[in-house]
């Protein structure tokens, strides 16, 4: 009998290390997800995973990838499948790129440089938002991988040429300029919350801190947050105190960026733009007619304008459009690497994941974020072994129906 035992029961062996324990329970995003919540204080989390208003539009940039269904082929050799692309020119190993997301280091003391690593690890672009916390060469040092820079458009376009400038001495590839952002959407949990960057303390803050000890102390014992790439201007925009997100943005940002200026950039950067945050037909056309190389489909993860479309939906009569003239990504929603594949399948050339792996930066720290990313690698992947697809340039419409 014992033999019986000691040969179909096996222990487990213990893992003393309690984030790689605990990431090994995880099984897609959403269980990244749910641990990020566990991890960190309720405005931090309500802040990565809110959105504006009822949040309409987050929730359906999630549920429209339900809306499409593959149509699986057979009995096709898949011993190899091929996931690389191109993209702006470059060769990466999957149609992905990291989106760009402000104030990394509420998560993670490592913030930006945790996410720049991983990205760098499988060799996908990474995008460095201009409000992150981490500056632009404090990136480059740490990642060798494809780095894009997003630019908000200031009022002082002093400060944007030469933040533009230091990315191209670092090495940058291509700037993401996000042109959803006149003004704020009103993300209504931050205001519950009363939300500041960086956080200040309170009552509500310091029991929230005793309830997740793990986060204040690595919040505690690192150097003070601030908005990296401004630092030094001397006038306060770098969050050296903690600002109101509504107010500092509309004192800062440049509410009159029309399509002359974007016609601007081209004598300041040398290398391809994209258009993140585009949202209409008749402005991607725009975009093509400018020479632009890429557009991002994006409604700023729903966290600007509540009834905006879903980025999805807007692939189909994007590509019709402007697909042979600049490269389309979709950027908002993504939760699976089949979700890759469908928009892929319409024609996207690659999407662009934010939540995804501030979940798991969330959740844990650098190697949650390689969690994030693995997951959506390995979706991908197994998605395509089983639809029949041996490369990406196979997907197409064919292997998608609409349910």
């Amino acid at each position: 009998m014992f033999e019986n035992l000691r040969s179909t029961m096996k222990f487990r062996s213990l893992n003393l290390d309690s984030v790689e324990r605990k990431l090994e329970r995880a099984a897609n995003i959403d269980d990244l997800r749910r641990m990020a919540k566990r991890n960190l204080p309720g405005g931090v989390f309500d802040y990565i995973d809110g959105a504006a208003e009822d949040e309409v539009a987050l929730a359906r940039s999630i549920r429209v990838f339900d809306d499409v269904l593959f149509r699986p082929r057979v009995l096709r050799d898949m011993s190899h499948v091929d996931l690389s692309t191109t993209l702006l020119g470059k060769t990466i190993p999957m149609p992905l790129a990291l989106s760009p997301t402000g104030f990394g280091r509420i998560s993670n003391s490592q913030g930006e440089l945790a996410v720049a690593r991983a990205a760098a690890r499988m060799g996908l672009p990474y995008t460095l938002s201009t409000l992150g916390t981490r500056s632009i060469e404090e990136v480059a040092e740490v990642s060798d991988g494809p780095k894009w820079f997003q630019v908000y458009v200031w009022k002082d376009r002093g400060l944007v040429k030469e933040m533009i400038n230091r990315a191209d001495a670092a090495g940058y590839e291509a700037i993401v300029i996000t042109v959803d952002f006149a003004t704020l959407g009103r993300r209504e949990r931050d205001i519950r919350r009363g939300f500041t960057l960086p956080p200040k303390l309170g009552l509500d803050t310091i029991f929230d801190g005793i309830r997740h000890p793990r986060w204040t102390l690595d919040f505690a014992t690192s150097e003070p947050i601030r908005f990296a790439n401004v630092t030094g201007t001397g006038d306060g925009r770098d969050g050296t105190d903690a600002v109101a997100l509504g107010p500092y943005v509309a004192e800062q940002l440049d509410p009159s960026l029309s399509w002359a200026d974007i016609e601007l950039f081209r004598d300041i950067w040398p290398g391809p733009i994209m258009l993140k945050g585009i949202q209409d037909v008749d402005d991607a056309r725009k975009a093509a007619d400018m020479g632009i190389e890429a557009v991002a489909l994006s409604n700023h993860g729903g966290r600007q304008l509540d009834s905006s479309p879903a980025p999805f939906e807007l692939l189909p009569a994007t590509v019709d459009a402007v697909g042979d003239r600049v490269e389309v990504l979709v950027d908002g929603g993504i939760r699976r690497g089949a979700d890759i594949a469908k928009a892929v399948a319409m024609g996207a050339t690659a999407c662009m994941v934010g939540r995804a792996y501030l979940y798991g930066l969330g959740a844990g720290g650098e190697r949650g974020v390689d969690k994030a990313l693995g997951f959506l690698h390995d979706e991908f992947e197994r998605t395509m072994k089983l639809i029949g697809a041996a490369n990406v340039g196979e997907l197409g419409p064919d292997y998608i129906q609409h349910a």
